[in-house]
């Protein structure tokens, strides 16, 4: 086992992470010895690694947790300046779109669980909010996500023209609306119904179904249909 007080060139080879990478794979890698190959050197009394088991300690090891934290939160960190905040915040990123895109793009929806599971992992953990809308073809697949809006922690905007206008150009029949709430909390606001009624009245107009209305967080969500209010 290396020992604490060395820097990680002194370490064996095998102990070593992007060594152990290379030869192992990166399964074989806790997720600071993953955090440490990114930001590549620690301090003058931490190695690269203890320094991201520092980081990981103050969001009980949770990757969603740390994938909140803002550059400057990052940089607040010894060891930590702007370009490893930005290379960390690139890589929960990447995580992020990369755990999204395992959903097929024409997987066809048959209930609300499916549409959180789509979008919880882009939207649920974020600390503003976000308004995205899902196009539907008449099989009820997915022909396109789209964000709507991207606003602070308490409201988005709305643009029901934005809305009808994309899915008159995809020949759209059906859309799912989806938002996430950065508090926690899944219960609509006056204002997330009376949207979701606006949206109903001008889409029975061009004859396109509102099939749904979700708020999402990282680990639930509300669907405005499963609870009878479309």
């Amino acid at each position: 086992m290396p020992q604490k007080n060395l820097s990680i060139k002194q370490w064996s080879v095998s102990d070593q992470p992007r060594e152990k990478l290379r030869d192992k794979g990166p399964r074989f890698l806790s997720n600071a010895e993953l955090i440490a190959i990114l930001i590549g050197s620690g301090t003058l009394d931490l190695s690269a690694v203890d320094l991201s088991k520092l980081i990981l300690s103050t969001v009980k090891n949770n990757l969603n947790s740390l994938g909140k934290l803002s550059l400057h939160n990052l940089m607040k960190f010894k060891g930590i300046g702007e370009a490893k905040a930005i290379k960390i915040a690139a890589a929960m990123e990447l995580g992020r779109r990369h755990k999204s895109t395992q959903i097929k793009k024409h997987l066809k929806i048959n209930s609300s669980r499916i549409v959180f599971e789509i979008m919880s992992p882009m939207i649920g953990g974020l600390s503003h909010e976000e308004f995205w809308v899902l196009y539907l073809n008449n099989s009820n697949a997915i022909v396109s996500k789209f964000q709507l809006s991207k606003g602070g922690i308490t409201a988005t905007v709305v643009d029901l023209r934005l809305i009808f206008k994309k899915a008159i150009e995809l020949g759209s029949v059906a859309v799912i609306l989806v938002h996430n709430h950065p508090s926690g909390t899944i219960q609509p606001s006056r204002a997330d119904c009376s949207v979701t009624k606006k949206l109903q009245s001008a889409a029975s107009i061009l004859e396109i179904k509102v099939l749904d209305h979700l708020i999402v967080t990282e680990k639930t969500y509300f669907s405005f249909a499963d609870e009878n209010l479309l």
